[in-house]
């Protein structure tokens, strides 16, 4: 089986395609130097000929604030991008699985999102990424949408590693929204095991009780025996370009663990704990 991953120098796609590799696949890795998805004639060439068995499709802009301003960037990317690959796998009649957000949601419930709740986005981002789920429902019948939440592993700029290199500053975390963090290894493996699965929209983000951001710091520097200068603050007290939903816990169905005890193993794995 092979398996072609769009994406693969990224933060998930360096986790991803070694843990497809344990599982039999032979990967086929690109990034944008290799492959601009939005050009969909290099698409189609490029993809029949390496003829995969299945699309896995990370690929995407990422940058949260800046979206706001590169409206048509990040829409050429995450839309358009995103349509030529599902039309690829449309013809050549193959899954992909396309890694969504939470911030396809604006934060207003007070529980768990599910898989088929109403979507509505409060940012560029979210809209872009929602316009890239759609494109992959209206032209795949062979798809799984995987939205998950507040991504960190060791292959990329994140949270985690945020708040370890400034543990000796005074620090103030937003307080006020709400999420579960997703390790990218776990997020990987659940990836995998959703193959086994219908099509559809999964949830796959960390499991457990969810946390804020501060609260997400302060376990940090709890499991990491680091008494930092920590203090909570509002979203008001942080403007940002781009709004954030305020509450983006999504049910998860069980498909990934505990967020604390991987955050647990993340630390032992970069020797903090």
């Amino acid at each position: 089986m092979k398996a072609l991953v769009v994406g693969a120098s990224g933060m998930l796609g360096q986790d991803l395609c070694p843990v497809l590799e344990d599982f039999g696949y032979e990967t086929i890795e690109t990034g944008s130097k290799i492959l601009d998805i939005t050009k969909k004639d290099d698409v189609f060439d490029f993809v029949e000929n390496k003829n995969p068995d299945i699309i896995f499709h990370l690929a995407a802009y990422t940058n949260v604030d800046k979206a706001e301003i590169e409206k048509e960037k990040a829409k050429l990317i995450n839309k358009e991008g995103t349509k030529n690959l599902a039309l690829i796998s449309k013809k050549l009649d193959i899954p992909i699985v396309y890694i969504s957000t939470d911030y396809v949601f604006d934060g207003e419930k007070n529980s768990p999102y599910l898989p088929n709740d109403k979507t509505n986005p409060v940012n560029v981002y979210g809209k872009t990424k929602l316009m890239g789920e759609i494109e992959i429902q209206k032209h795949c019948e062979k798809f799984y949408i995987a939205r998950t939440s507040w991504l960190y592993g060791i292959h990329g700029k994140n949270f985690v590693d945020t708040m370890l290199n400034l543990k000796d500053k005074p620090l103030k975390v937003v307080n006020d929204q709400w999420g579960t963090p997703t390790w990218c290894a776990d997020l990987s493996y659940a990836l995998v095991e959703i193959l086994n699965k219908p099509y559809g929209i999964y949830h796959l983000s960390g499991g457990g009780k969810p946390t804020t951001w501060y609260n997400f710091a302060e376990t940090i520097f709890e499991y990491a025996n680091i008494n930092a200068n920590l203090s909570p603050c509002t979203t008001d007290e942080y403007p940002r370009p781009a709004k954030r939903p305020k509450y983006s816990v999504m049910d998860n169905n069980k498909l990934l663990r505990n967020w604390k005890t991987a955050l647990r193993e993340y630390l032992k794995l970069i020797e903090i704990e």
